[in-house]
């Protein structure tokens, strides 16, 4: 299968400019050098037992590699033909004996140079000598690194280090302050390959949110085929990861257990596609014959309505608390409709309970406790630090801004940029731990809430695209009452 190669070389440029920007003005002519080491193998507990290797993803971000036990560096040099191109040097251990015994091997450098989008590949053993080299050429170069430090980051030696501060006549600056920040703010918006990627991710989780569905339906008309619940094909569809939980097995096994007890399900899960992530959340109906209930579809409806206000909105230069505010007063005037939510006799924003009076209290908030998305690109929730900074002079305080506990969970708060990708999440919960301390307010009809407590949650969530003057949805199964019915209940 073809994939995109990871541009390192672009990623490098918006890294560059990103920390430029965050440096001294004494510091930003000098040349930039970033070293960086790569994840390594790690083990379960006190065995010889290899743990799946995933690349650290600031690594990934700037080198496409996966291979453990690498290192990279990168130099950029403002007036030179590295602020263009930057150099981007992969070192990747060089295959043992017992590699190509037990293990996959790391791959050759010459496999590596035609396979990763690179200045050059070398083996391990060859980085102190360039280290050396850098030094010298490079005399009043500022070296950056990831945290040394923390745990979060894969662990540079400091015999690497030490060879840029001992080198030559003149020791080089190496600070550990300004990557990490330029690196999530690089990353917050997408190039054409990481959409690429993230679009593949997204199409094959949203097949498999369908095949759950489907083989919910093929329960419903007693089509699943003998053996170990919705693990086996159903009538020849596709397969999907069969459910871990021994209670829905025994269902999804059994027609009876299916028409017998009406469940809303909410599935939220997404696959990585060469590191990157997809994130997609589905509620669907199981038992009554594959329909929801008139409670829970009314609630699936109001957060269904959530999502789709949401999307018309969309686009660069929107502030994300504004899709967050809107969200609540929606979810508002739809527990309103349905009595859930006391409502003024006369028209007006006057009353005690009109909406605008409901949405300064934060009683929603019970209803809809977290935040309507995040960032998503290498990791599920993508570059938090920069998505949610704590220097933060976007967000607007204010009487329009609805309640405090609306954004206490949210995990974007800045204006939406092009290419930026986000998920798109609304929901409606009935938790008894978060309704218990609102139970008595004056806002709530208890006798229409308990209705709807039997419900327990809904949540719709689809992974977009910000585009130039709107968005892309990047997720492909359907949303809509009709199909998720049609789907679950085998209609379709």
């Amino acid at each position: 299968m073809h994939t995109m190669l990871q541009p390192a070389p672009l990623h490098a440029l918006k890294t560059f400019h990103e920390l430029v920007k965050l440096l001294p003005p004494a510091e930003q002519a000098k040349p930039q050098i970033l070293i960086l080491a790569g994840g390594i193998v790690t083990y379960r507990d006190d065995t010889d037992r290899e743990i799946v290797f995933r690349q650290e993803s600031n690594f990934y971000y700037l080198s496409g590699c996966q291979v453990p036990g690498s290192y990279l560096v990168v130099v950029y040099q403002a007036g030179t033909s590295l602020a263009e191109t930057p150099s981007v040097h992969l070192f990747i251990p060089k295959a043992e004996l017992a590699d190509m015994m037990w293990s996959v091997p790391p791959p050759s450098v010459e496999d590596a140079s035609k396979t990763h989008d690179v200045t050059k590949v070398d083996h391990t053993a060859v980085l102190p000598d360039a280290l050396e080299t850098l030094a010298k050429a490079y005399p009043d170069a500022l070296c950056h690194t990831l945290p040394r430090v923390s745990p979060l980051f894969s662990n540079l030696p400091g015999k690497y280090t030490d060879i840029l501060l001992s080198s030559g006549e003149q020791t080089l600056a190496v600070t550990d302050a300004f990557l990490l920040p330029a690196l999530q703010r690089a990353r917050l918006t997408k190039t054409e390959a990481e959409i690429a990627a993230i679009r593949q991710a997204n199409q094959i989780s949203s097949r498999a949110h369908e095949v759950v569905m489907r083989v919910l339906g093929a329960a419903v008309r007693g089509a699943i085929t003998k053996g170990e619940g919705a693990g086996r094909r159903a009538e020849g569809r596709g397969r999907c990861t069969k459910p871990t939980c021994p209670s829905l097995r025994r269902q999804l096994a059994r027609r009876h257990s299916i028409t017998a007890a009406t469940i809303v399900l909410l599935i939220d899960a997404g696959c990585e596609w060469n590191c990157y992530a997809s994130d997609i959340t589905r509620t669907m109906p199981v038992g009554n014959g594959g329909k929801f209930t008139p409670e829970a579809r009314a609630i699936y409806e109001l957060v269904l309505e959530m999502q789709k206000e949401s999307m018309k909105l969309l686009k660069p230069g929107l502030h994300w608390d504004d899709i967050q505010l809107l969200c609540h007063r929606v979810l508002i005037k739809g527990f309103q409709a349905l009595g859930i939510f006391k409502s003024p006799s006369s028209p007006g924003s006057g009353s005690w309970n009109s909406a605008e009076a409901i949405l300064a209290s934060g009683i929603s908030s019970a209803f809809f406790p977290h935040g309507v998305g995040h960032s998503l690109g290498m990791d599920v929730h993508d570059v938090p630090e920069a998505s949610k900074p704590t220097n933060n002079p976007t967000i607007q305080i204010g009487e329009t801004k609805g309640h405090e506990s609306f954004y206490s969970f949210l995990r974007l708060r800045l204006p939406l940029e092009k290419n930026m990708v986000v998920t798109v999440e609304p929901g409606c919960y009935f938790s008894p731990h978060l309704i218990a301390p609102v139970r008595d307010s004056k806002y709530i009809n208890l006798d229409v809430l308990k209705r709807y407590e039997g419900v327990g949650g809904v949540r719709i969530e689809d992974v977009v695209l910000i585009t130039e003057d709107g968005y892309e949805n990047l997720t492909t199964v359907l949303s809509d009452v009709a199909w998720i019915e049609g789907v679950c209940s085998g209609e379709l």
